[in-house]
């Protein structure tokens, strides 16, 4: 069997481009092994159609890869499918993808979890509720609060709240949330991440911060409380600030990672500076877990556009954070 740390990675919706990007992983050569789980048949016809020259094996444990080599753990598709083309049929079978990989998690087959973009709306439309990679998995492993974190261009963006309408943000920020969100941050960097003493710095809601109470009362009733709390525990941790002026390198010198309060506050940043070479990581569950920083790009499925640059990080990051975490056992 290999000596190399062996990795899953979900294909995801298989209308989109996640089997094209799979496809790249041999030729990144990277220091692990990556299992693909997706139905091998849509793998070989994507790579005949995007003419690329790489090797489709179904998987098998007690076998070393060559280097060119993709190692595909066959789960066979509920329907057929065309680049491009949602089909409902096919939402239960991206769920099963999931579920194969955490079963590998689980018995120690496999070292962590990367994942290539699902459509949730698919999902949904087959009326299957779901609402994202990060709670369907928090679900399926008993964990109770997790955390999402987004990595690139040198920064680290970890968010209180994710995916909610911005109308009900405010609602949803309290004191026990930013101190939960954040003791998580600071538990992942040190057990995933190596970083002993993590210093974490967090943005105020409101324009300004608040402005002293004139523009929200957030900060004051909420945030600040909770920063001091969790500097009373012991932890490196500062603000809030401004998040209009808290994204510039003065700033962030010296800084492990911020925790912005809601998604469209910390992520536009963070994907300017790294849009396809970024890794969504979810904090707060008991394996690792990482995927691409964009969605399913129908318009680009099967056409040899799409950029495999974040998957490859993707994995890059995943390998290193299983590293961490076992060294920190």
């Amino acid at each position: 069997m290999s000596a190399f740390p062996v990795l899953a990675v979900t294909s995801g919706e298989p209308a989109g481009i996640g089997p094209d990007i799979c496809l790249d992983l041999p030729a990144a050569e990277l220091p692990c092994r990556c299992v693909v789980l997706g139905d091998i048949q849509l793998l070989k016809a994507r790579a005949q159609a995007l003419g690329k020259a790489v090797q489709i094996i179904e998987y098998r444990p007690d076998y070393t890869p060559a280097q060119d080599e993709l190692e595909v753990l066959h789960v066979p598709l509920a329907a057929p499918c065309e680049a491009g083309q949602l089909n409902t049929a096919n939402a239960a079978y991206v769920l099963q993808l999931l579920d194969r990989a955490y079963e590998g998690i689980e018995a120690g087959e496999f070292a962590a979890m990367v994942t290539a973009p699902l459509h949730k709306g698919i999902i949904n439309d087959a009326g299957v509720p779901f609402s994202g990679h990060t709670e369907y998995l928090a679900e399926k492993s008993g964990t109770g609060q997790v955390a999402m974190m987004l990595a690139g261009g040198g920064l680290r963006v970890a968010l209180v709240t994710t995916h909610l309408p911005l109308k009900d943000v405010s609602a949803a920020i309290d004191r026990p949330l930013v101190e939960s969100v954040a003791r998580i941050l600071a538990q992942e960097l040190r057990r995933k991440f190596g970083i002993a003493r993590p210093n974490i710095l967090v943005t105020g809601l409101n324009p300004h911060a608040g402005e002293g109470g004139h523009l929200g009362m957030e900060e004051i009733e909420v945030i600040t409380p909770a920063i001091e709390n969790l500097r009373a525990e012991g932890m490196d941790i500062h603000g809030p600030y401004p998040a209009d002026t808290l994204f510039q390198p003065f700033m962030l010198k010296g800084a492990d990672a911020v925790l912005a309060m809601y998604h469209d506050q910390g992520l536009p940043v963070l994907k300017y500076a790294s849009f396809g070479k970024g890794v969504n990581i979810t904090l707060g569950l008991p394996f690792v877990r990482t995927s691409v920083d964009h969605g399913t790009a129908l318009t680009l499925a099967g056409s040899g556009k799409a950029d495999s640059g974040s998957l490859i990080v993707a994995v890059d990051t995943a390998l290193a954070m299983a590293q961490h975490s076992q060294n920190a056992v």
